[in-house]
């Protein structure tokens, strides 16, 4: 499965600036959104973006095993980008966990 990590060194300069906009939303503190940014949180809400994405999409033939995975992964990264237009947008999985 794609990291956050991956997205950041294979994207644009979009990509990127997304990357680093959802990992700000994972602060290390709760000091506030100067603070840097708990990669290994924001790293894992990524993946669990990306299962809730597979986990809603329809499976398509079995002759394309990786395609759901792709599918998710290109679907997560479209998310990054979507709500990277958005600067007080909330992680989704902080929000299902009650977090910040």
């Amino acid at each position: 499965m794609i990291t956050l990590h991956d997205v950041f060194q294979r994207g644009n300069d979009g990509v990127k600036a997304a990357v680093m906009a959802f990992g700000a939303r994972h602060p290390i503190s709760l000091a506030g959104p100067d603070s840097e940014p708990d990669w290994k949180k924001a790293e894992k809400h990524f993946t669990y973006l990306i299962e809730m994405i597979m986990g809603s999409a329809v499976l398509p033939s079995p002759d394309s095993e990786d395609g759901p995975v792709r599918r998710a992964e290109n679907a997560a990264v479209g998310f990054l980008l979507a709500v990277n237009a958005h600067p007080n947008y909330r992680c989704p999985i902080c929000v299902k966990m009650g977090g910040i």
